[in-house]
C-alpha cells in the first residue's frame, strides 16, 4: 500500500466532501492509500488569479506536513496545478497537478483536445501541455466558481459546453476544474458526446499510479509546469 496526499483548494469541513476525491483515487487504483486535506479560509476555491496567489503558499505549507507525515507523493486536486512548482522546489517526492496530468492523458486519447472548466480559457499548466492541440476551449454559462457546478443550471450549462466542444470539431474532453470531478460526470459526458473524457481526480492517480508502482518516487522529478 502507497501513501498519497492528496492537496483540497476547497475548504470545507465536510468529511465525504474532502476525502471525496481520494476516496475516487482509492476505487481506482486500490493500492493507494490517499489522505486529504484542505487549504483553509478558501470556501469558494480558486477561480481566478487573485485566489490561486492567495492559496500558494498555504498548499506548500500543507505539502510539506502531508510530506513529513509520511506522503510518498503529493497530488493537488486543482486544474489550475496551484503551487506544484513551488512545491516541487520545496520537496524531493513526485508532486502532481491535476490540471497537467489531465493534459497528458488527453494527448494520449486524440489530437483535438477541448477544456471544459469554470473559466473562459483552460489553466495555464494545461495549454503548456496541450500546445497547438488545444483546439478549443469551453465553460458551462453562468458558473463563475467550482460551487456553481453544483446547482441545477450549472449542470445543464456542463452538458451544453461538452456538446459545442464535439460540435467545434474536438475528438477528446478534458476536464479542466476538478469540480467536475466532484460531480463524477465524466462518463455521463462521454455517453452524451460519444467522445472518451478526462476526468482530472483520476487522471493525477493514474501517474500516481505509475509513479509509485515504478518506484522512482525517490528519485524523480516531474516536468516543471
Amino acid at each position: 500500500m502507497h501513501k498519497v496526499g492528496l492537496i483540497r483548494v476547497l475548504t470545507t469541513d465536510e468529511q465525504p466532501l474532502l476525502q471525496l476525491h481520494g476516496r475516487l483515487i482509492e476505487e481506482a487504483f486500490p493500492h493507494l492509500q490517499v489522505r486529504s486535506r484542505c487549504i483553509p479560509d478558501q470556501p469558494q476555491g480558486i477561480y481566478d488569479a487573485a485566489t490561486e496567489a492567495v492559496a500558494v503558499p498555504k498548499i506548500v505549507h500543507l505539502a510539506k506536513e502531508m510530506a513529513a507525515a509520511g506522503a510518498e507523493a503529493l497530488i493537488v486536486s486543482c486544474a489550475a496545478d496551484p503551487g506544484v512548482p513551488e512545491v516541487r522546489r520545496e520537496l524531493s517526492l513526485p508532486v502532481i497537478g491535476a490540471g497537467s496530468a489531465a493534459a497528458a492523458l488527453a494527448l494520449a486519447l486524440g489530437r483535438r483536445v477541448g477544456t471544459l472548466g469554470i473559466t473562459a480559457e483552460a489553466p495555464e499548466p494545461m495549454k503548456r501541455v496541450l500546445g497547438t492541440h488545444l483546439v478549443a476551449q469551453s465553460r458551462p454559462a453562468a458558473v463563475r466558481t467550482t460551487l456553481d457546478l453544483l446547482t441545477e443550471s450549472g449542470t445543464t450549462g456542463i452538458f451544453a459546453a461538452a456538446r459545442e466542444l464535439k460540435e467545434r470539431g474536438c475528438d477528446v474532453i478534458c476536464l479542466a476544474c476538478t469540480g467536475l470531478s466532484t460531480l463524477q460526470i465524466a462518463d455521463e459526458l462521454g455517453r452524451a458526446t460519444g467522445l472518451p473524457v478526462v476526468d482530472p481526480v483520476i487522471a493525477a492517480g493514474v501517474v500516481a499510479d505509475y509513479l509509485l508502482r515504478r518506484g522512482t518516487q525517490n528519485n524523480i522529478k516531474l516536468g516543471r509546469t
